[in-house]
């Protein structure tokens, strides 16, 4: 895969670097294409490696693999905690409905089945006084 096929890559899928042109780590200058300075996760792990296996100190490591001192220990302690997960992004945005409540949800899963997606809707509605778009219920039934 060339350089362009492999930073479109990493768009799509949300692990471009964005600051690639500030990785100055002498592995992303000399070595490429294998270590790519637009791979996000690439660069992190090298980050780490760098400060922890080869002893550069934080501001250093932080520094030539384009990220601060801040976002070095934000990396660091993801990876003690998760591992090389960690080194993934989460996607953005909310993580499922805000105005689920186990109770809502539990009276949608027992409500009449012959009623619609809006109808249930209006129900929550004029019951709980959470308005709820028709599509969130139908999720919410099929849990």
């Amino acid at each position: 895969m060339g350089p362009e096929a492999r930073r479109r890559s990493l768009e799509a899928s949300g692990m471009l670097h964005l600051r690639a042109e500030a990785v100055t780590a002498p592995l992303f200058v000399s070595h490429e294409p294998f270590f790519f300075a637009a791979d996000k996760v690439q660069v992190k792990y090298e980050m780490l490696r760098s400060h922890i296996v080869d002893g550069l100190g934080v501001s250093k490591a932080a520094d030539a693999h384009g990220y601060s001192r801040a976002g070095f220990y934000l990396v660091s302690r993801a990876f003690e905690d998760s591992g090389m997960a960690a080194l993934i992004d989460e996607r953005p945005g909310r993580r499922g409905p805000l105005k689920l409540s186990p109770e809502i949800t539990e009276f949608v899963r027992q409500a009449d089945g012959s009623l619609s997606g809006g109808e249930l809707a209006s129900e929550v509605e004029a019951r709980f006084g959470v308005s709820l778009h028709r599509r969130t219920v139908e999720r919410a039934r099929r849990r």
